[in-house]
Protein backbone atom coordinates (compact mmCIF):
# COMPACT_ATOMS: atom_id res chain seq x y z
CA UNK A 1 0.00 0.00 0.00
CA UNK A 2 1.64 3.32 -1.14
CA UNK A 3 0.91 6.55 1.27
CA UNK A 4 -1.18 9.00 0.09
CA UNK A 5 1.51 11.46 -1.44
CA UNK A 6 2.69 8.97 -3.47
CA UNK A 7 -0.82 7.92 -4.99
CA UNK A 8 -1.67 11.73 -5.33
CA UNK A 9 1.88 12.48 -7.45
CA UNK A 10 1.94 8.93 -9.67
CA UNK A 11 -2.77 10.17 -10.55
CA UNK A 12 -0.87 13.51 -11.67
CA UNK A 13 2.04 11.40 -13.53
CA UNK A 14 -0.69 9.46 -15.45
CA UNK A 15 -3.34 12.54 -16.48
CA UNK A 16 -0.09 13.99 -17.91
CA UNK A 17 1.24 11.09 -19.57
CA UNK A 18 -2.43 10.08 -20.71
CA UNK A 19 -3.08 13.34 -22.18
CA UNK A 20 0.18 13.94 -23.86
CA UNK A 21 -0.37 10.63 -25.56
CA UNK A 22 -3.89 11.54 -26.53
CA UNK A 23 -2.48 14.88 -27.68
CA UNK A 24 0.00 13.82 -29.53
CA UNK A 25 0.77 10.16 -29.72
CA UNK A 26 -2.39 8.54 -31.00
CA UNK A 27 -3.66 9.04 -33.87
CA UNK A 28 -7.02 9.26 -34.04
CA UNK A 29 -8.74 12.70 -34.85
CA UNK A 30 -11.39 12.01 -31.67
CA UNK A 31 -8.50 11.81 -29.45
CA UNK A 32 -7.54 15.68 -30.16
CA UNK A 33 -11.34 16.58 -28.30
CA UNK A 34 -10.97 14.51 -25.36
CA UNK A 35 -10.53 16.36 -21.86
CA UNK A 36 -9.01 14.54 -18.81
CA UNK A 37 -10.84 16.08 -15.98
CA UNK A 38 -9.66 13.19 -12.79
CA UNK A 39 -7.22 10.50 -12.37
CA UNK A 40 -8.18 8.20 -9.88
CA UNK A 41 -5.38 5.79 -8.68
CA UNK A 42 -6.17 2.61 -6.85
CA UNK A 43 -4.63 2.26 -3.23
CA UNK A 44 -2.44 -0.95 -4.64
CA UNK A 45 -1.57 0.93 -7.76
CA UNK A 46 -3.49 -1.90 -9.63
CA UNK A 47 -6.13 0.40 -11.33
CA UNK A 48 -6.43 4.11 -12.47
CA UNK A 49 -9.71 5.07 -12.82
CA UNK A 50 -9.47 8.30 -15.75
CA UNK A 51 -12.17 10.73 -16.07
CA UNK A 52 -12.80 11.84 -19.22
CA UNK A 53 -15.13 14.21 -21.23
CA UNK A 54 -15.86 15.21 -24.59
CA UNK A 55 -17.70 17.62 -26.58
CA UNK A 56 -20.54 16.65 -29.25
CA UNK A 57 -23.74 14.21 -28.66
CA UNK A 58 -24.24 10.82 -27.40
CA UNK A 59 -22.69 9.37 -30.69
CA UNK A 60 -19.69 11.31 -30.47
CA UNK A 61 -19.26 10.41 -27.33
CA UNK A 62 -19.53 6.36 -28.29
CA UNK A 63 -16.60 6.76 -30.66
CA UNK A 64 -14.65 8.51 -28.58
CA UNK A 65 -15.15 5.82 -25.69
CA UNK A 66 -14.61 2.97 -28.65
CA UNK A 67 -11.19 5.03 -29.30
CA UNK A 68 -10.28 5.10 -25.65
CA UNK A 69 -10.81 1.63 -25.07
CA UNK A 70 -8.79 0.35 -28.29
CA UNK A 71 -6.05 2.72 -27.48
CA UNK A 72 -5.43 1.37 -23.98
CA UNK A 73 -3.04 -0.93 -24.46
CA UNK A 74 -0.54 1.93 -26.42
CA UNK A 75 -1.08 4.48 -23.54
CA UNK A 76 -0.29 1.34 -20.76
CA UNK A 77 2.62 0.83 -22.58
CA UNK A 78 3.51 4.45 -22.92
CA UNK A 79 2.97 5.12 -19.40
CA UNK A 80 5.69 2.02 -18.19
CA UNK A 81 8.85 4.11 -19.67
CA UNK A 82 7.13 7.14 -17.24
CA UNK A 83 6.17 5.43 -14.35
CA UNK A 84 8.57 4.78 -11.64
CA UNK A 85 6.51 1.73 -10.15
CA UNK A 86 6.53 -1.89 -10.63
CA UNK A 87 3.06 -1.95 -11.62
CA UNK A 88 1.59 -0.35 -14.84
CA UNK A 89 -2.63 0.39 -13.94
CA UNK A 90 -4.99 -0.88 -15.91
CA UNK A 91 -6.53 1.81 -17.44
CA UNK A 92 -10.32 2.37 -16.51
CA UNK A 93 -12.09 4.86 -18.73
CA UNK A 94 -15.24 6.58 -17.14
CA UNK A 95 -17.29 9.22 -18.98
CA UNK A 96 -17.49 12.54 -16.69
CA UNK A 97 -20.50 14.90 -17.45
CA UNK A 98 -19.93 17.21 -14.94
CA UNK A 99 -19.12 19.88 -18.13
CA UNK A 100 -22.09 19.30 -19.66
CA UNK A 101 -24.01 19.79 -16.65
CA UNK A 102 -22.23 22.88 -15.72
CA UNK A 103 -22.95 24.27 -19.26
CA UNK A 104 -26.79 23.35 -18.63
CA UNK A 105 -26.96 24.69 -15.62
CA UNK A 106 -24.80 27.89 -17.36
CA UNK A 107 -27.76 28.30 -20.06
CA UNK A 108 -30.31 27.87 -17.21
CA UNK A 109 -28.82 30.55 -15.39
CA UNK A 110 -28.71 33.03 -18.72
CA UNK A 111 -32.42 32.70 -19.14
CA UNK A 112 -33.85 33.00 -15.87
CA UNK A 113 -31.49 36.29 -16.11
CA UNK A 114 -33.48 37.34 -19.46
CA UNK A 115 -36.62 36.75 -18.34
CA UNK A 116 -35.70 38.64 -15.19
CA UNK A 117 -34.69 41.34 -17.55
CA UNK A 118 -37.57 41.00 -19.74
CA UNK A 119 -39.96 41.26 -16.89
CA UNK A 120 -37.76 44.02 -15.33
CA UNK A 121 -38.11 46.32 -18.58
CA UNK A 122 -41.69 45.14 -19.10
CA UNK A 123 -42.49 46.95 -15.81
CA UNK A 124 -40.47 50.11 -16.27
CA UNK A 125 -42.02 51.04 -19.12
CA UNK A 126 -45.55 50.67 -17.34
CA UNK A 127 -43.99 52.75 -13.94
CA UNK A 128 -42.77 55.21 -15.67
CA UNK A 129 -44.08 58.93 -15.87
CA UNK A 130 -44.17 59.13 -19.35
CA UNK A 131 -46.28 56.13 -19.56
CA UNK A 132 -48.82 57.10 -16.63
CA UNK A 133 -49.01 60.85 -17.41
CA UNK A 134 -52.35 61.83 -19.72
CA UNK A 135 -51.38 64.13 -22.88
CA UNK A 136 -50.99 67.65 -22.11
CA UNK A 137 -54.00 69.91 -22.49
CA UNK A 138 -54.44 73.93 -23.25
CA UNK A 139 -55.59 74.05 -19.05
CA UNK A 140 -52.26 72.44 -17.81
CA UNK A 141 -49.96 75.46 -19.37
CA UNK A 142 -46.52 75.89 -17.01
CA UNK A 143 -45.84 78.50 -15.36
CA UNK A 144 -43.46 81.10 -16.22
Amino acid sequence: MANPRTIARIASRIQQRVAYCLQFEVNDPRAAFVTLTKVEVSQDLRTAKIYWSTLGGPGERSRTEHMLDHASGFIRRQLGRVLETRLIPELQWIYDGSIERSMEVDQLIRDAMARDEAIRAAAGREDSPAANSEPATEDDEPES
